[in-house]
C-alpha cells in the first residue's frame, strides 16, 4: 500500500500559493528536506496546472536531484489534456478519488503531491492523504487559496517540526486517528 504525502510551501495562516509567500533565502536546510522527499517518492501526482508547469522547466534542469525527479513516474490528474510530453506520465482515469484509491492499492513506493492545490484539498477532503509536509514562510499574507477545506475541520498529529535558519520552519503531520 502506497502512502500520499501531500507537500506544499504555506504562510503561516495556511495560504499556498507561491508567488505570495514572504521573500525568504533558500537554504541548505530547505534543500535537505526536498532531498528527503525526492528520496522518499515513487511517484508524483500533479494536476494540469503544475504539470504544465514543471513540463516547462524541469526536463531543461540539469544535475542529480534534476535527473531523479524528471525520472519519478507522474500521474497527470486532468480532463483538459490529451497527450503528456513529460515521461513517464500517465492520466488517470475518472473520479480522482477513485483513481488515487487504486494508485494507493500499487507497489512502487510513496506518492507525493507537489503544489496541485485543488488536488491536495480534494484528497484532504476525501481522507486519502497519510501525511503533510509543509515548509510554513514566516508571515501571513491575508488572503488567497488556502491549503485546508473551510468546510470541515481536519484534525492533525503532529510527525516533527524543525525550525530553519531563515524563519521557514518544516512540518510534517498525519491525519489523527478519530477520538472515541
Amino acid at each position: 500500500m502506497r502512502d500520499v504525502i501531500v507537500t506544499e510551501f504555506i504562510s503561516v495562516d495556511g495560504i499556498a500559493e507561491v508567488e505570495k509567500l514572504p521573500g525568504v533565502s533558500w537554504n541548505d536546510e530547505m534543500n535537505a528536506f526536498k532531498e528527503d522527499e525526492l528520496a522518499d517518492s515513487g511517484a508524483m501526482l500533479l494536476g494540469r496546472t503544475t504539470y504544465e508547469i514543471f513540463a516547462g522547466s524541469w526536463p531543461s534542469e540539469t544535475g542529480d536531484f534534476a535527473d531523479r525527479f524528471n525520472a519519478l513516474p507522474k500521474y497527470v490528474a486532468s480532463t483538459g489534456l490529451k497527450a503528456l510530453d513529460w515521461q513517464p506520465a500517465e492520466l488517470l482515469a475518472g473520479p480522482l478519488p477513485e483513481a488515487v484509491a487504486r494508485l494507493k492499492r500499487t507497489s512502487g513506493g510513496n506518492i507525493y503531491v507537489h503544489g496541485s492545490l485543488s488536488i491536495a484539498r480534494q484528497l484532504l477532503g476525501h481522507g486519502l492523504v497519510d501525511r503533510l509536509r509543509l515548509l510554513v514562510y514566516p508571515g501571513a499574507v491575508g488572503q488567497g487559496k488556502p491549503l485546508f477545506p473551510s468546510d470541515r475541520q481536519l484534525a492533525l498529529e503532529l510527525v516533527s517540526a524543525v525550525p530553519f535558519s531563515n524563519g521557514v520552519v518544516a512540518l510534517e503531520y498525519r491525519p489523527a486517528a478519530p477520538r472515541s
